[in-house]
């Protein structure tokens, strides 16, 4: 069993700095443009030829209203007929990819995201579902990890059962305030009704899994009125909860451009949201996943945490690390084997490229020797908290004092300060330290010296 969190103010304000959240190592800003097309159909080859099984990702890009907190790759538009063209070169995305794929390989995770994956119609969304099958090997049965993000907005009893259908069995809604002057400030209206109305179609479907995304730190939030909506969200019980750090990059996003600073609340204030969402969810039995994630104790997370299997990439928390992750769609990253990859952004450059039967691949990285190294340690702590020198030693032929010699300094003093333990053996993170696993892991990030940190939000 993980020890329990402990809420440490000194030491958050001490090691909460910006960080990367670690989804990939190396993380995205390394990406580089030397990496195309070709480069990404070699990696699938190889990949067939090790008959991995795969993770598809989807990146449904359309947005019908914006959302002022949103730094998603999308497109805020009401023609829903935009779609169509997307879908054609999705699925032309779709064909020149499974030609490199083999016939045994099987899709044992596929997640749709966005944007909003509902702005598609019943049948752009069943036809979307019968080209993946065409073109992979989907499951036929209720056995694959298959989710969709869902705007309550933008979906209903017909829309949750036309999903169940097409074989979806895990769901994301995005909440992030029920108070409504909160949601006036981030111009997303959304009443408790709207949410708990799929969420109810959800549980009648017998969807497996159920996940709402909750942000702090938006504009006219206050410590009282977040934690009423923490409240009424834990009596919906949701299976998962992701309680989000909003991040006020303006500078970075267009949309935050909209929201007037001076409405953000204080630090403080920020830090004490968190800390009475962290006390409310584990009095509610949750159990703290890592970084911002919670789950119930039978949740696929939760026992996969238990059992030491939990993994980490660009889904997030995971339990099908050991996939390789095809990204299809404008701005998706793919990982296969030791190759990161990534379409572009530009959804006018992404059509053009796969209207002409080129793939939109336009950068990422090849992780060499260290990469792979650092990665795992920064794997193993941010999934289990917990670190065996001797695993990595022997996994990669290193002496791991000599090879992190630089680290060891700053994790002695960590130990001094009572976020970990550091013995000869290893590294376990104490309950003060599971919070700020983060500060801990970047001690071990080859390329922190040169990122902004800017670029990332705050720990907590």
């Amino acid at each position: 069993m993980l020890p329990t969190l402990r809420w440490d103010a000194d030491l958050i304000r001490r090691y909460d700095h910006a960080g990367p959240r670690y989804t990939s190592y190396p993380t995205a800003l390394q990406f580089h443009d030397g990496v195309k097309p070709m480069d990404f159909l070699h990696a699938v080859d190889a990949s067939r030829a090790a008959n991995r099984p795969l993770s598809l990702y989807v990146h449904i890009p359309f947005c019908a209203n914006i959302c002022y907190y949103c730094g998603c790759n999308k497109v805020v538009t009401k023609d829903r007929s935009r779609a169509r063209e997307y879908l054609a070169c999705l699925e032309r995305e779709m064909e020149l990819v499974s030609a490199h794929l083999g016939p045994d390989q099987l899709v044992e995770q596929l997640h749709f995201g966005g944007g909003t994956p509902t702005f598609l119609s019943h049948q752009e969304l069943g036809e979307l579902m019968a080209a993946l099958r065409r073109n992979f090997k989907l499951h036929d049965d209720d056995i694959g990890d298959y989710s969709i993000e869902i705007d309550p907005r933008e979906a209903d009893w017909a829309t949750m059962g036309l999903l169940r259908e097409l074989g979806f069995n895990r769901v994301s809604f995005g909440v992030q305030d029920l108070d409504p002057e909160v949601q006036r400030a981030v111009n997303r209206l959304q009443s408790l009704e709207q949410t708990q109305t799929v969420m109810d179609a959800a549980r009648t479907l017998a969807y497996r899994s159920i996940n709402i995304d909750l942000i702090y730190g938006l504009p006219k939030q206050t410590p009282e009125r977040f934690a009423r909506t923490v409240e009424s969200i834990i009596e919906l019980k949701p299976d998962r909860l992701s309680v989000f750090n909003y991040a006020h990059l303006p500078e970075r996003f267009m949309p935050q451009r909209r929201i007037n600073s001076a409405d953000l609340p204080a630090p403080a204030q920020k830090l004490e949201m968190f800390e009475n969402s962290v006390r409310q969810l584990m009095d509610a039995g949750y159990r703290y996943i890592g970084m911002d994630h919670f789950a119930l104790p039978d949740d696929s997370l939760s026992v996969a945490q238990e059992n030491g299997e939990l993994q980490r990439n660009f889904q997030g928390y995971t339990t099908h690390g050991h996939c390789d992750l095809i990204g299809l769609g404008v701005s998706s990253i793919s990982q296969v084997g030791d190759l990161y990859s990534q379409n572009s952004a530009d959804l006018k450059v992404y059509q053009q490229s796969l209207q002409q039967d080129v793939l939109a691949t336009r950068r990422g990285l090849v992780c060499h020797t260290d990469d792979v190294i650092r990665r795992a340690v920064i794997s193993q702590l941010i999934c289990h908290f917990s670190l065996s020198f001797s695993d990595i030693e022997q996994r990669f032929g290193i002496d791991f004092h000599e090879y992190f010699a630089g680290c060891l300094p700053m994790l002695e003093q960590m130990a001094r300060d009572g976020l970990l333990i550091l013995t000869p053996g290893g590294i376990r993170v104490l309950a003060a330290g599971r919070l700020l696993v983060r500060s801990i892991c970047m001690l071990f990030d080859a390329y922190q010296s040169e990122l902004s940190q800017q670029r990332f939000s705050r720990i907590i």
